[in-house]
């Protein structure tokens, strides 16, 4: 099977039925497919032939969908763009996956403008400025009815590019449909209509729900920007079902006043969160704003998804287990190990180590990149670069980004396992922990705590409190407080880095990676 077939099938059988919502703009099955057929020939008469790599840089937008349909109408690869990315990154993800052509929207034309001179393999840059619903209109609405292979590349997605730069991992058109099979494999049935909120860009997480939504007859809906209070209206004004959302979206989410005045249990159906870990306070005060729809996965862009589950299981009590702070139980059509990180070994249960993970929405390799292949891949596994640990009932634990772990003293601290404590105070509403330099320690645990505008806990508080939970070697030898929400990556999760570099200037070596 292949994306762009079932895509057909289902435009075919739910033509009249809305596909896209933007704003106030709505467009059918049948009408967003022939905006893609003409967006597909637009592309193929510009010279490209099916297999080529095009970019694309643009924002949730219903002309987002004209890119996702046409170059899978036409069997051309999508290699998203990221808006908030330099323009060095741009450069880098266009060149190693050698695009031929650029699609970029009017507000990020001048973040590009010029590319092409500087990427060897980029002939033309396509920008959706005012004119583009004409030129749209131009091209012919016949399918080109390419021949599509189930192994044929159908989009390359890059990794965050935390450790240098970003690497490029394709899915085929099977590991593409595969991935999204698993997505929903423990989520509610999807219903002819159901609305799929995506209020992450479609380029990241969310996007592995645009094309299960697409398939079962199901409304994707696309907002621009992450507004909380706009977003919660939206949720009830369009009977929202479904949506993807990291836990610092769903975190402010909750905290959104508004979000209680609404009874949310008519219509919505399942809250998947991933992409970090997730604090238990967040996950419990959502559930009590939003109801039992809350639903937790782990995996990544190398290999994605690896474990979900459900809010009875997630908020139940199992006898050895603790599944509020678990990432779930692993899917049954995947497999997954805890390894040595040095020898690959497979470790005991309970034993702390690197996170394995097998499943058919995995990488076969990172693109063009052998040498990081053969570190990332290991007998077919893909190494994960997170620290967990499995529990006698198959529950994993995330504790954190392998480069992320703190060594102070000898010890091994993990960020996660503080800032989970951190925000369980009252006061508190996000907190990021770091490693910072120690002259006796090597590196100490430093903590920034974005805090309630009436707050009255002090740093030495929040100290006391992880010491008491954690225990003394544990807790954070500095904490800062400020009222100013926290640095994000572009999909919003903590930016560690960005709090950590300052102060690291002037160092030489990180005693806890990058």
């Amino acid at each position: 099977m292949d994306v762009r077939s079932l895509m057909r099938r289902s435009a075919q059988f739910h033509s009249e039925i809305t596909a896209v919502i933007d704003g106030e703009t709505r467009l059918s099955f049948g009408q967003a497919w022939e905006r893609g057929l003409r967006m597909a020939n637009a592309l193929l008469e510009a010279g490209l032939e099916p297999g080529d790599r095009v970019g694309v840089l643009e924002d949730n937008t219903f002309e987002s969908v004209d890119f996702f349909c046409g170059t899978a109408a036409a069997n051309l690869v999508r290699v998203p763009l990221y808006p908030r990315n330099s323009r060095e990154a741009h450069r880098h993800m266009l060149s190693h996956t050698g695009c031929r052509a650029l699609v970029v929207s009017a507000s990020h034309a001048d973040a590009v403008a010029g590319i092409d001179a500087e990427v060897p393999s980029l002939e033309q840059i396509i920008v959706r400025d005012d004119s583009y619903e004409s030129w749209l209109a131009g091209f012919s609405a016949e399918d080109p009815d390419p021949i599509v292979n189930e192994d044929d590349w159908f989009i390359i997605r890059h990794t965050g590019g935390t450790t240098g730069p970003s690497k490029g991992v394709g899915y085929t058109h099977k590991t593409w449909l595969d991935a999204g099979r698993d997505w929903f494999y423990a989520f509610p049935p999807v219903q002819k209509g159901d609305v799929c909120q995506h209020v992450g860009p479609i380029s990241h997480g969310s996007g592995y729900l645009f094309t299960p939504m697409w398939l079962s007859g199901g409304t994707n809906l696309l907002v621009g920007a992450f507004d909380p209070p706009a977003v919660v209206e939206t949720m009830a004004k369009e009977q929202v079902a479904y949506g993807f959302l990291v836990p610092t979206m769903l975190n402010a989410l909750a905290r959104e006043p508004g979000a209680r005045d609404h009874d949310w249990s008519g219509h919505l159906k399942c809250l998947q969160i991933g992409g970090a870990p997730i604090a238990d306070d967040t996950a419990l005060l959502a559930r009590e704003v939003f109801g039992n729809v809350l639903y937790q996965g782990y995996g990544q862009t190398e290999a994605v998804p690896i474990t979900m589950m459900g809010p009875d299981e997630w908020f139940s009590e199992v006898d050895g287990s603790n599944p509020l702070r678990s990432a779930g139980r692993p899917l049954p059509f995947g497999d997954l190990a805890i390894v040595d990180p040095d020898t690959g070994d497979e470790l005991a249960i309970g034993v702390e180590g690197e996170i394995a993970i097998r499943c058919d929405g995995q990488m076969s390799g990172f693109w063009d990149n052998p040498e990081a292949t053969s570190e990332r891949m290991r007998d077919g596994w893909v190494l994960s670069g997170d620290i967990g640990v499995l529990d006698a009932n198959g529950y994993l634990y995330v504790l954190d980004r392998k480069d992320d772990m703190i060594i102070s003293g000898g010890f091994n601290i993990w960020p996660a396992e503080l800032e989970n404590v951190l925000t369980d105070h009252p006061d508190v509403i996000e907190a990021a922990v770091f490693g910072v330099p120690s002259e006796r320690w090597g590196e100490s645990p430093h903590a920034v705590c974005t805090v309630t505008a009436s707050a009255t806990v002090t740093g030495d508080e929040l100290i006391a409190l992880c010491a008491d939970r954690l225990g003394s070697y544990k807790k954070p030898a500095t904490v800062e407080l400020t009222t100013e929400p926290l640095p994000k990556s572009p999909v919003g999760k903590l930016a560690r880095k960005v709090l950590r570099e300052p102060h690291w200037a002037g160092h030489d070596r990180r005693v806890a990676g990058n």
